[in-house]
This record gives C-alpha cells, sequence and structure tokens, in this order.
C-alpha cells in the first residue's frame, strides 16, 4: 500500500483551503455529473493518482456510470461505448493534461467546442485544471492514505 509522504493538506491548510473552495466552486456546473466524474477518473488515471483515480470512479457509480464504461475508459477511443460529448470531453481532458506534448491543438478545442456551449466548456476545462492540480498533489506527496484493500470473496 502507498504511504503518505507530506501531509500537504496539514502543513498549508490555508493553501488547502483555497484549493477546496476551489474544488467546491468548480462542481457548481451545469454539466452532467456523470460526464464530470468520467474526466476527473480518466484525469487522474493519466496523472497516476491512485487516490483520485478511487475516489472518482466511486464517484462516477454513484453518479449512475457502469462498471463497462469505467473499464473501458483508459481505452474509450477504441470502443463505441460514449457519446461524441463525452469522446468530445475525454479528448480535450487528456490534451490539456498531456501538455508536454503541446499546448491543446486547434482541431481537439474545435470538437469540443461543437459539443459544449462557451459556458459548458468553459465549466469543463475548469474541472479539468482543478482535477490536475489534486492529482499532483495525489502522485507527489501522497498526502492522504488509500483504503486498506477488501479481500476477495471466499478469502
Amino acid at each position: 500500500m502507498t504511504s503518505v509522504r507530506l501531509q500537504v493538506d496539514k502543513l498549508a491548510p490555508h493553501i488547502n483551503r483555497a484549493l477546496n473552495a476551489l474544488d467546491a466552486a468548480s462542481r457548481k456546473v451545469s454539466l452532467e455529473p456523470a460526464l464530470l466524474e468520467l474526466v476527473r477518473s480518466r484525469v487522474s488515471q493519466l496523472n497516476g493518482c491512485a487516490y483520485c483515480v478511487d475516489l472518482h470512479t466511486r464517484d462516477a457509480r454513484t453518479a449512475g456510470e457502469t462498471e463497462q464504461r469505467l473499464y473501458a475508459l483508459p481505452v474509450w477511443r477504441e470502443t463505441p461505448f460514449f457519446t461524441d460529448r463525452e469522446r468530445a470531453a475525454l479528448e480535450l481532458a487528456e490534451a490539456a493534461t498531456s501538455l508536454t506534448e503541446g499546448p491543446v491543438t486547434n482541431e481537439v478545442y474545435g470538437r469540443a467546442a461543437a459539443e459544449f456551449t462557451e459556458v459548458e466548456l468553459a465549466e469543463l476545462i475548469w474541472t479539468i485544471t482543478v482535477i490536475n492540480a489534486w492529482n499532483r498533489l495525489g502522485a507527489t506527496a501522497r498526502p492522504w492514505p488509500l483504503d486498506r484493500p477488501r479481500s476477495r470473496p471466499g478469502q
């Protein structure tokens, strides 16, 4: 199990409160909760934040997401399980998360802009930005322990 490295939330509580406030604001949006959790889950996968992958896949299930789609999320391009709107959101999320490969292209942005209103697109970009911030904390400092794994039935 991954152990806590540094409790940044407790050592710099004023910054933690600010990020929590930003996170709360990013959740007061018009976008579908299941779509947002798909985006948060995929970004967390890309960033290697185990805590956030666990958290947001659970939240996605609560928002009505299916196991099949969650399992297929890493290969969403290769499956028929996602709508054009979801594909545009996931593509934008991946591009905005992988900025070392270059800025988000006009083509990727254009596909997202075709599926979302300007307000929705702004909300989506903020959601992607906020989860990337949380992922960087989680993947670097590991300030929160993961739950102990549950034993499998029969063990």
